[in-house]
């Protein structure tokens, strides 16, 4: 009897120590999480508004909190964006070392752990905390009420509170339109289990909609964007020998436009020069008129025969721009060393083709397994255990290559999203971004790393289930849905490829035949 009861004691100490270490790890992975999105938010943020450096306390503090729960929003989203990758990892570390010491923290209950807390923040951040944030920073207070940050509390909780009612009777419409919840007397208590679920669910499907979008454009502009940072390999190029024409180019630009100032400056002071208005109220010439009538007419036939100077000195100041920029480049390719010309850029460009070329044929592997019957559907209905067994048919290794394109997918659609043409006023500027433009850039980036989770099972990247209430997503469960944005997924994909890198020889073929038709 005494040693049952040893036992369950033994047992609650353990559950209670795991418990504790859970919490410790959720609060030290919440700190570095705080601490990087801090340091991006600060690098984005526009440091002269008025309200950080106003005299008012109030706005001073508003300022902050609203600063604060933005960039607790950002710690979500790069929590969310990392859950799969870290699960993956996980498991393939327990598989490799089954009795180590040093892993025994890393568990199921952990990692379960760590998705609901994801999942609870998501929501919060989402439909809470952002709405929040916006309302007090417009919030003034109610009309005959005292200035002060209680008056502005509470008018920024009365605004929320109609927006959640709101949103909460529109919630119960939708949910009983497709059928998901039967109409119940007490419906407005299951906020937390079916209805914020029901509308988080219906968030992450804009936001894997918005990634079929972005995501396939943004694997074309990622090459773009490693084109212009890394320096491409010098072939056949005397750079030195181009980089001093460009510089006596740029020379002679400069003496033609400080010749066009001064051309300009002597008509107007021949114009303003030409009479005076002595101490006694007469006018008289600096000039004598016959000289001056000859100097005028000869600076304006120089005039009439160099053309419209107006022009010339735009087109000139234009070229002189491009003359720098180009100079600057070719500088750039100077000062880079050889390895960094000869392997840096060549391996990117690689490595960029055979994560997109791995995506596409997982893409189509994907879909033809789901026609055929063979995978399942990214809806999860078990309960799945760590380190039972790897997920992957190659191991760590092609453990280690899920990880790698589930942040290539990541980095595709940011880079994708913000380079839309809508998102020109949106997007975020170094220290030029005021808070309602970072309010927003949150918010989005929270919705697209809460659908990279489900983007990345979706296509068949990771076959690692979807915990939690990520798995319970009702929509993952619709057969046609899945399969059509696969299709759509890697059509879309393969096409903007094509079109891509096919572009220079259809413009060239379009200007061959367009020249053969002209001759004809």
């Amino acid at each position: 009897m005494e040693e049952e009861e040893e036992e369950v004691t033994d047992l609650k100490l353990q559950l209670f120590h795991n418990t504790v270490r859970e919490h410790i790890i959720f609060l030290l992975l919440i700190i570095l999480l705080y601490f990087s999105s801090y340091v991006v938010v600060s690098r984005f943020r526009r440091r002269d508004r008025d309200d950080l450096y106003s005299n008012d306390e109030d706005e001073v503090l508003v300022y902050r909190i609203s600063f604060w729960l933005c960039t607790f929003t950002l710690a979500v989203a790069e929590g969310a964006a990392m859950l799969l990758p870290v699960s993956i990892a996980s498991n393939e570390v327990l598989l490799l070392y089954p009795n180590s010491y040093y892993v025994k923290w890393l568990n199921s209950s952990l990692i379960q752990g760590l998705w609901n807390h994801v999942f609870l923040f998501s929501n919060l951040s989402l439909f809470v905390f952002l709405p929040f944030v916006y309302l007090f920073s417009e919030s003034t207070g109610f009309v005959g009420h005292k200035k002060g940050i209680l008056a502005r509390v509470y008018e920024t909780f009365t605004v929320f509170i109609l927006m959640a009612i709101i949103v909460l009777v529109l919630t119960a419409v939708l949910s009983a339109v497709f059928g998901i919840e039967k109409f119940q007397f007490f419906w407005f208590l299951n906020l937390g289990s079916v209805h914020l679920p029901f509308l988080y669910s219906c968030v992450s499907f804009l936001g894997v909609m918005l990634m079929l979008i972005c995501t396939p454009y943004g694997f074309v502009r990622l090459f773009g964007v490693v084109n212009q940072v890394l320096v491409r390999p010098m072939l056949l190029r005397d750079v030195n020998e181009e980089f001093s024409a460009f510089y006596m180019e740029e020379a002679s630009v400069k003496r033609k436009l400080a010749y066009i100032d001064l051309h300009n400056v002597s008509i107007s002071d021949a114009k303003r020069g030409s009479r005076f208005t002595n101490g006694n109220g007469r006018t008289h010439s600096y000039l004598p008129q016959p000289l001056l009538q000859h100097s005028l007419a000869h600076l304006y036939q120089r005039k009439s025969l160099v053309g419209n100077v107006d022009e010339q000195h735009q087109l000139l100041n234009e070229r002189l721009k491009e003359l720098y920029s180009e100079r600057k480049e070719l500088d750039k390719l100077r000062k880079s060393s050889t390895f960094q010309r000869t392997f840096v850029y060549p391996l990117a460009m690689l490595l960029l083709l055979f994560c997109t070329a791995v995506t596409i044929l997982l893409v189509v592997q994907n879909t033809l397994e789901l026609l055929i019957g063979i995978k399942a559907l990214p809806l999860s209905t078990r309960q799945f255990t760590l380190g039972i067994s790897s997920l992957s048919k190659l191991g760590p290794v092609g453990a280690a290559m899920e990880v790698c394109l589930i942040f290539y997918l990541g980095a595709t659609s940011v880079v994708g999203f913000y380079s839309m043409p809508f998102m020109n006023n949106v997007r975020p500027k170094r220290r030029q971004t005021s808070l309602p433009q970072l309010m927003l850039n949150c918010g989005f980036m929270l919705v697209l790393s809460s659908a990279l989770p489900l983007l990345s099972r979706i296509i068949g990247i990771t076959n690692f289930d979807l915990l939690g209430d990520f798995g319970a997503i009702e929509w993952l469960g619709n057969f046609q849905i899945v399969l059509l944005y696969n299709l759509v997924f890697g059509t879309t994909t393969a096409l903007c490829l094509a079109n891509k890198f096919t572009a220079t020889v259809r413009r060239e073929l379009r200007a061959r035949l367009t020249a053969l038709f002209l001759l004809a």
